[in-house]
C-alpha cells in the first residue's frame, strides 16, 4: 500500500468510492450522490482544503482522507473525513491514512482535528477513537436529508498527542 498527497487526477477515483460508500449509507452525513468536481473542490483543492492523502495499492484506491477550515470551528482547527473501501475497514488503510494526514497537519501548523460523526455510525465512532479523539460535544438534532434523527458526536484530537510521534 501506498499513501501520498492526493492530486487532481485522483477525483475520479475519489468520487467513486465516496458515491459507493454513500449508497450503502449509514456511516457518512453524505446522503446524495457526489461529483468529481465536488471532490476536488471540497478535498483536493478548494480554498479551505488543509490536507489530503490518498491510499492506494497497485491498482485500486483504497480509501481517502482529507482535513479542511470549517468556519464554525476556532483557529488551528482541522475538519476531518474519512473515506475507507467497503470491505476494507479495520485492514490498516485509515491507520495509515491518519498517520500520513497527522504528518501533513503538523507541517501546516494545525493544533487541532475535529471529527463530526453521525451518532449512529458505530464503525467511524470506534475509528476515531482508536486513533486517539476524545469526545467533546454532541450535536442530538442533527437529521438526515429524510427527516430522520440520528445525531452526531463530535471528537477531537489534540496534535501534541504523543500517539504517532
Amino acid at each position: 500500500m501506498i499513501v501520498r498527497r492526493a492530486e487532481p487526477g485522483d477525483a475520479a477515483a475519489m468520487v467513486a468510492l465516496q458515491n459507493d460508500i454513500i449508497a450503502i449509507g449509514g456511516t457518512t452525513a453524505h446522503q446524495a450522490p457526489r461529483t468529481a468536481v465536488q471532490v476536488l473542490d471540497d478535498y483536493i483543492a478548494g480554498a479551505n482544503v488543509i490536507a489530503c492523502q490518498v491510499a492506494e495499492d497497485a491498482t485500486d484506491l483504497l480509501g481517502f482522507q482529507s482535513v479542511g477550515r470549517h468556519p464554525a470551528l476556532p483557529a488551528g482547527w482541522g475538519d476531518i473525513g474519512s473515506y475507507v473501501k467497503p470491505g476494507l475497514q479495520r485492514s490498516g488503510v485509515g491507520q495509515a491514512l491518519f498517520k500520513a494526514t497527522v504528518a501533513a497537519l503538523r507541517l501546516a501548523g494545525i493544533t487541532t482535528i475535529n471529527a463530526a460523526i453521525r451518532a449512529d455510525n458505530l464503525p467511524g465512532l470506534g475509528y476515531y477513537t482508536r486513533r486517539g479523539f476524545v469526545d467533546y460535544g454532541q450535536e442530538p438534532d442533527f437529521a438526515l436529508n429524510d427527516g430522520r434523527v440520528v445525531g452526531r458526536i463530535l471528537k477531537r484530537y489534540d496534535m501534541t498527542s504523543p500517539q504517532f510521534d
